[in-house]
């Protein structure tokens, strides 16, 4: 397939995007292989014009082939130190599916337009044809936005340094809006092993997110969150992802915790808590030498997310809706979302 290309008859009914007026690109970590979301973004008259690009998967793995049930029968690929299992073969998740810089791919686009706030005002979905200009790695991004990056990585990211203030830009007032809505900011900390030339683990290490993660992430809500509000409001079949609010005994327990440093969650007339109250009480132990433990205790005071048949929104998010559409190379219930969202 890699070696094949694309075929002139595959871009039939496809939007091209290969010479766009927005420049098409990826920011991963640097390791990674199975490149499955690319970005643009411009600004415009009364806001921004975003493009999340991702992988056309659902192109390739048709429904009810050798290849579908495989794929169903493993749900995910699965990461470990450095390696992975693929939940596809990697003439697929590395190789025809994988957004990789000059060349061509095949795509399925959430083209958006935002108001000067980072809100949605118009957006369509379209299959594309694509052809990412940089192949970006998220600690050589965080130095080019930091201001330290050097010669090098400055000249590797001239062309899309721009895109990349805007994203960030971007960034910022996605982050406020979601802080306005009470979304919870709980830091999960987590660890990433560090191996020899040999695969032996020498050390571990915490790991560490940046501007360059962040504004990845709040493009690939964005677009999560609009495929479903979409899906949603035409009252058709969906796969929803969604994170309900947590029950009254884990509640119970957390305010159990809280009561020792004089903090509590009251719930509404109707039992229940809001994302936002949540927050305030992160906010009041924030820098305070307990805030760890409460961070710790609120997270695992949450309901697991799972998928569901209806929008009943995510708490976590203070998201009305949600779903996941971003990364059908490695998550079996994005590549539903795909077909259910071309059909």
């Amino acid at each position: 397939l890699e070696q094949r290309g694309i075929s002139e008859e595959e871009l039939n009914g496809r939007r091209d995007l290969r010479n766009p007026e927005d420049i098409i690109f990826t920011i991963d970590g640097w390791d990674a292989k199975d490149l499955d979301d690319a970005i643009s973004i411009a600004k415009t008259e009364n806001g921004y014009r975003l493009g999340v690009h991702i992988a056309d998967v659902s192109h390739y793995v048709q429904q009810d082939s050798p290849l579908d049930k495989e794929a169903i029968s493993r749900g995910t690929s699965i990461y470990y130190a450095d390696q992975v299992i693929p939940m596809l073969p990697k003439a697929l998740s590395n190789g025809i599916c994988s957004l990789h810089p000059d060349v061509d791919r095949l795509a399925f686009s959430a083209l958006l337009e935002l108001d000067e706030n980072g809100e949605i005002r118009q957006y369509h979905f379209e299959k594309t044809v694509i052809r990412s200009a940089v192949k970006g790695v998220y600690r050589e991004v965080n130095a080019v936005l930091a201001g330290t990056a050097s010669p090098e990585i400055e000249e590797k990211y001239a062309a899309v340094k721009p895109s990349l203030l805007l994203l960030n830009e971007l960034r910022e007032k996605r982050l406020a809006a979601r802080a306005e809505r009470g979304a919870p900011s709980i830091e999960a900390e987590e660890s990433a092993f560090v191996l020899d030339e040999n695969g032996v683990c020498t050390d571990v290490a915490p790991r560490t997110r940046g501007m360059g993660e962040e504004l990845i992430e709040e493009c690939m809500l964005l677009a999560n969150e609009t495929v479903a509000e979409h899906m949603d409001k035409k009252e058709l079949p969906f796969v929803y992802r969604v994170h309900e609010q947590p029950n009254e005994e884990k509640i119970e327990r957390l305010n159990q915790l809280l009561a020792a440093f004089g903090q509590h969650i009251r719930p509404n007339d109707k039992g229940e808590i809001q994302p936002m109250d949540v927050q305030k009480v992160l906010e009041k132990v924030e820098g305070r030498p307990e805030e760890r433990i409460v961070s710790t205790v609120a997270l695992r005071s949450m309901q697991q997310a799972r998928y569901a048949d209806q929008s009943l929104g995510h708490f976590g998010l203070a998201a009305r809706y949600y779903t996941h559409f971003t990364s059908p190379i490695r998550r079996y219930p994005d590549l539903i979302v795909h077909r259910m969202l071309r059909a």
